[in-house]
């Protein structure tokens, strides 16, 4: 009986110290304890990070056509497929950790 006492009187104080610190934690604070001096306000200038020079543009990259695209995904395909073949037919450690020849490379 005395234990159940003290856990219930254990459980009461944590919930009012978590209560105090959360009331303590969430009110505004109103009370101007130490004055802050006004700092400058810094200057507006239009110069850039490290140069005062503009940029230069960045070129766009040629368009690839989507059927040049279309085919070299589709040969892709046929070697990743005969790979597959030849690994069924004839099995071995060598085949199964070999490089592919599609240019597509993880």
């Amino acid at each position: 009986m005395y234990m159940l006492l003290m856990g219930l009187c254990f459980t009461f104080f944590g919930l009012a110290v978590t209560a105090v610190a959360f009331a303590a934690s969430t009110r505004p604070n109103s009370s101007p304890s130490a004055v802050q001096p006004e700092l400058p306000a810094p200057k507006v200038s239009p110069a850039r990070f490290f140069s005062d020079q503009a940029a230069s543009p960045i070129p766009v990259p040629p368009q690839v056509p989507i059927e040049v695209l279309l085919q070299q995904i589709e040969n892709h395909i046929r070697l990743e497929q005969a790979a597959a073949e030849s690994f069924v037919a004839y099995p071995t450690q060598a085949l199964l950790h070999s490089k592919t020849s599609s240019p597509f490379v993880n």
